[in-house]
């Protein structure tokens, strides 16, 4: 059986190298390691080759591409006999665009009157009349005309189906378009059995008819028409030849062909279109990944059958909850969930903005992580230096904006080039709110657009939670809004504020209506990819000064977390999610938790680090190409060097071509400067092909990666005994120096960490130490500090106190107790301490303790914090019973 307490995690990214079998057999490494629960991303049928398995086509299918149904039943069985669980990650909030989608393909077939219509977040009504009752696709490479001028789309025959092709894009026909075309063909060749079909093809009840007995007699006969056809096809060579040759006609004469893709319910349009007038929500910005309506009940049953299921029978013990920001009412799609999974272990993937925090009334046991993260960091950043490295990052970059205005302008225009199709449904909505009001009547269209947009670009966190059906918002949710609107009335004096305030009552929900309501749950689910997508994706990249700090869940202006804060964190953490999840690796993280650990040095020695930084401009100067990279650039560049170095060129240039088009300065995912690019590669060449260079960055990094390995010891074993569940990703147990994805998600050498793990058994900590190289200190810190948890449970579900230190360093030590046995001794800041610890000491309780990671027994009282890192760079001590 499945252990019921969740100890350790250990997060796989599964793939075509990475399927369920393989799973089962890296399994007893997973069990030996100490981790109490396999991780998976998303096991569902996805689209055929996703490497990610997010754009799930069927939820009803685990995926044929990680094995199928029995390599999970084989899968499941085997982790149950090793008494390992299975976290699930699951993604409530949409689907993939496919055909292989059997409810998307429906609702292109057959629009409004698809039986799956309200399954997803579809705007079947948009203000522009050429849009309404149909589902825009924006996959064409140019303007329609061009590409049906040029014949690239074309209508063909599947059997019974028509399908319209482009290219790798595929659409189902609207069935009663196919009247003239099948009508044609059976005159052609003479047939009154293919004249029937056309005719009652022809009389099949509109799209737009949504009455129960329209809409199953529709579906109905379709149906019945397309065996009909199928088999009458198959029967006559010469009816298929007369329907083929009438679809060729079709497909050469250009206006025909825009006449008959006039007809259908779905409209192929220019992929640029989708920034204006794209009627469906999506997962952020991507076009292929469709909104689902997952506050339909009907829509929940559907998507969840399967997962209910799993965790019914106990093969699923928790579950992730992808994007939980996205969703309508998150608090209650997450009461509904816990309805259906009662003893599940449920956590959710929410952004928390410095100083939020997790919604107390919603019934999960807490986040994935990323606040864990921000918070352990920000202990290894000396805080005096901030002003220093500004001043640094300014006078290298020119650059002097404060963060808070670069992030605005960064959603401003992600607004303008990415968001237009969601902001503009917002203006609509709010329009037509001010319509029926006599005070707000008169706001210009523009007015309502720009009031809005400013208050998307000034919200401070991802999202509000203000539900229609509660009576009053949260006091948290008062005060989000209101500084929102605050801040967007300063920026846009030339707006009536008393527009402003009529936005707030909408969105803390003190305006009533069906429209009021809309707005609102619009609003929200907008607010967070504006979020992601212009600070994560965009100001995170071009915004460089301490890139460290540029992390899922973190701010650049939030320089370092002392000790008191940290605690204090911890200590609401055991309070209120004691079963939350703390990660410092994932595989939506800009750095690795060591590439971090790494970097993070550099806020203790600034000036050596500009001044290297000076030296590495003037040596790469022959090596740019004008002002190609922008300076910014450059300075992240090096930055990344130093945290992930050795880098390969190959590395280097997919990461540093990733930052430019994330940063959107002078090329972009949508807008690719071909030219700019090729410069970057070239520079990257360039640099780490110069000897002078390179020897450059050596000198640099090298008394580095010591330290840099200290402070990566400290946070993993502040995530392993801290209050949560401590998460291992992929490859991370030994020294990971993955950079944003897709480098870290490259596969994993499971055999060398297998046989790593296997020769810890007889080896002291000093060989341990000899051979850092390999990764063996993370390693052994991990599984000791498991088996511990292993051994002591009920510790770590115990209290949680700091452990003060004194003396002359004690600011270099963070150190915690659980429930009295289980101490914590780590040290930060490591090149400004210099390894002289003086008379620094913490007092631990009396009595007999166990260093876990060296073997050696310590007396309780004043204890030398250079005793305790004698042997080993952090302490682990376990208390022992008197003999």
């Amino acid at each position: 059986m499945s252990p019921s307490r969740p100890r350790a995690t250990y997060r796989l990214q599964l793939g075509p190298e990475l399927g369920f079998d393989r799973v089962a057999e890296i399994a007893d490494y997973l069990a030996a390691l100490g981790v109490s629960h396999v991780y998976l991303s998303p096991v569902l049928q996805a689209a055929p080759g996703s490497t990610h398995g997010y754009d799930v086509v069927d939820h009803g299918h685990v995926s044929a591409e990680l094995g199928g149904e029995a390599a999970y039943v084989r899968l499941s069985t085997h982790l149950r006999e090793l008494g390992l669980g299975q976290l699930l990650d699951i993604v409530p909030n949409h689907m993939a665009v496919h055909p292989r989608n059997p409810w998307w393909w429906d609702v292109l077939e057959n629009g409004p009157s698809s039986l799956y219509a309200h399954f997803f977040d579809v705007e079947w009504a948009p203000p522009e009349e050429r849009l309404r009752d149909k589902m825009l696709l924006p996959v064409l490479g140019d303007h329609a005309g061009k590409v049906i001028d040029a014949g690239e789309i074309r209508v063909v025959r599947e059997g019974g189906a028509f399908v319209i092709r482009y290219h790798e894009h595929a659409a189902p026909v609207a069935p009663r378009s196919l009247a003239e075309p099948l009508g044609r063909a059976a005159r052609r060749c003479g047939s009154p059995d293919l004249a029937f079909i056309a005719d009652a093809v022809a009389a099949l009840p509109l799209p737009t008819d949504l009455d129960f007995a329209s809409l199953e007699r529709r579906h109905r006969d379709k149906e019945v028409l397309r065996s009909q056809l199928e088999r009458l096809a198959a029967e006559s060579p010469v009816i298929a030849r007369a329907v083929d040759e009438e679809l060729a006609t079709l497909n050469s004469d250009p206006a025909a062909l825009d006449a008959f893709l006039g007809q259908q319910n779905c409209r192929l349009a220019y992929w640029r279109t989708a920034a204006r007038d794209l009627g469906y929500r999506r997962f952020f910005d991507i076009n292929s990944l469709v909104a689902l309506r997952v506050e339909d009940p009907r829509v929940f049953a559907a998507t969840h059958a399967r997962v209910a299921r799993w965790v019914a029978e106990g093969v699923v013990d928790g579950l992730r909850i992808d994007h939980i920001d996205g969703l309508h009412d998150p608090a209650a799609y997450l009461a509904r969930l816990r309805e259906l999974a009662p003893g599940a272990w449920i956590v959710v993937e929410k952004i928390l903005e410095p100083g939020e925090r997790l919604r107390g009334t919603w019934p999960v046991d807490g986040t994935t992580g990323y606040d864990f993260l921000n918070q352990v960091m920000g202990l290894l950043i000396w805080p005096t230096s901030e002003i220093a490295l500004a001043d640094g990052y300014a006078e290298f970059t020119g650059q002097r904006d404060a963060y808070a205005d670069v992030a605005k302008a960064a959603k401003r225009a992600a607004l303008a080039e990415l968001f237009g199709s969601d902001l503009n449904r917002l203006t609509a909505l709010f329009l037509a709110i001010c319509e029926g009001r006599r005070h707000f009547r008169d706001f210009s269209r523009h007015e309502v657009h720009e009031a809005l947009r400013e208050t998307l670009a000034c919200f401070p966190v991802y999202r509000s939670y203000v539900s229609p059906a509660s009576s009053t918002p949260t006091d948290e949710d008062r005060q989000v809004v209101r500084a929102a609107l605050a801040m967007a009335k300063d920026a846009r004096p030339d707006i009536d504020g008393v527009l402003f305030d009529f936005l707030g009552d909408v969105l803390l929900g003190e305006a009533a209506g069906a429209r009021e309501n809309e707005l609102l749950a619009t609003f929200q689910q907008a607010s967070g990819p504006i979020m992601a997508k212009g600070i994560e994706d965009t100001a995170f990249y071009s915004f460089a000064r301490f890139a460290v700090l540029n992390e899922v869940g973190g701010a650049p202006d939030h320089f370092g977390v002392s000790s008191e804060g940290f605690h204090e964190a911890c200590a609401t953490r055991l309070a209120q999610h004691p079963r939350a999840q703390l990660a410092t690796s994932t595989h939506d993280t800009k750095r690795s938790e060591d590439v971090r650990a790494r970097m993070c040095l550099l806020s203790e020695i600034p000036e050596r680090w500009l001044e290297a930084v000076s030296a590495w401009r003037a040596l790469a100067e022959p090596h740019r190409a004008g002002d190609r990279p922008e300076r910014a650039l450059e300075y992240l560049y090096y930055q990344t060097l130093v945290g992930a170095w050795p880098l390969s060129r190959e590395r280097a240039k997919a990461y540093l071509l990733k930052a430019a088009r994330e940063s959107k300065v002078r090329t972009s995912w949508t807008q690719p400067d071909a030219a700019y690019e090729a410069a970057l590669a070239a520079f990257v060449d360039g640099t780490l092909g110069d000897e002078d260079f390179v020897a450059a960055i050596e000198r640099f990094v090298a008394p580095l990666v010591a330290p840099g390995r200290d402070n990566a010891l400290a946070q993993t074993l502040v995530k392993l005994t801290a209050p949560g569940v401590p998460d291992l990703y992929q490859g991370t147990e030994l020294w990971d120096l993955s950079l944003v994805d897709p480098d870290n998600r490259r596969p994993v050498d499971f055999a060398r960490r297998r046989d790593l793990l296997a020769a810890l058994a007889d080896l002291p900590p000093e060989d341990i130490l000899a051979r850092a190289d390999e990764g063996l200190p993370k390693l052994w810190l991990i599984r000791q500090a498991l088996a511990l948890r292993a051994r002591r449970p009920a510790a770590f579900d115990g209290t949680y106190e700091p452990l003060v230190a004194r003396g002359a360093r004690a600011e270099h030590v963070v150190a915690f107790i659980r429930a009295g046995e289980i101490a914590t001794v780590v040290p930060r800041w490591p090149l400004r301490l210099g390894g002289d610890w003086r008379d620094t000491h913490v007092t631990l309780p009396p009595g007999p303790w166990r260093h876990e990671l060296t073997g050696e027994a310590v007396d309780g009282g004043a204890c030398p914090v250079a005793q305790l890192f004698a042997r080993f760079p952090v302490a682990l001590l376990s208390r022992q019973e008197r003999s």
